[in-house]
């Protein structure tokens, strides 16, 4: 079984200098797999079996994607609509994702400071990813906190490249099964893989 699978959603991949050094950064690494939804479906025709197959061999789900008016592309709804069925994902039968791992990446324009109660966008990042957090805990998979690029109009080349790294380094890091319980403790990812830059404890 591979460790990662990254459900990656954007309908304008092209034009996303963040999400295009995101990825690149993730070549060639062992174990994990991104799918790109919109390349794979773009008339929405959403494979159900297709997903589930690749849900179940992996251990870790990444859903990833950019935040357009505060929600996910609308693939992602589709894509969950079609695939996490009742009796396969969720229900008193539906049991093929328990236990694993489950997250968002997501990248926006706005500075983590606009993201809070006295910010301009009134939520936090995880609260306004609360749809997705309360979908993979009814198919009893265990929540991690989202990994999060943020201010992305103000990063340089140098940045995104460092970006990419940094996103690569995490999920390699995260395939490792650090404890649940340690990673819930922090509000984003993020600050949980910069911990461990500075010679934390997984």
């Amino acid at each position: 079984m591979d460790s990662i699978l990254i459900l990656f959603a954007h309908p304008r991949f092209e034009k996303s200098r963040v999400n295009r050094a995101l990825l690149a950064g993730l070549q060639g690494q062992p174990g994990i797999t991104v799918h790109d939804l919109y390349e794979a479906y773009p008339d929405f025709n959403v494979d159900p079996e297709r997903e589930q197959a690749l849900l179940l061999a992996h251990r870790i789900i990444v859903w990833h994607y950019p935040l357009f008016l505060y929600g996910a592309p609308a693939l992602v709804k589709q894509w969950m609509d079609l695939v996490l069925e009742h009796g396969w994902a969720h229900g008193s039968n539906g049991h093929h994702l328990a236990g694993k791992r489950a997250l968002v990446t997501v990248t926006s324009g706005g500075t983590r400071e606009s993201y809070a109660h006295d910010g301009f966008n009134r939520h936090t990042m995880p609260e306004l990813l609360f749809p997705l957090e309360q979908a993979a805990r009814l198919c009893r998979m265990d929540w991690l906190p989202p990994y999060v690029v943020q201010g992305t109009y103000r990063l340089t080349d140098a940045m995104l490249a460092e970006q990419g790294g940094q996103y690569c380094r995490t999920l390699l890091r995260l395939a490792q099964d650090p404890p649940l319980e340690t990673l819930q403790q922090y509000e984003l990812l993020n600050d949980w893989s910069a911990a461990m830059e500075h010679g934390g404890q997984p």
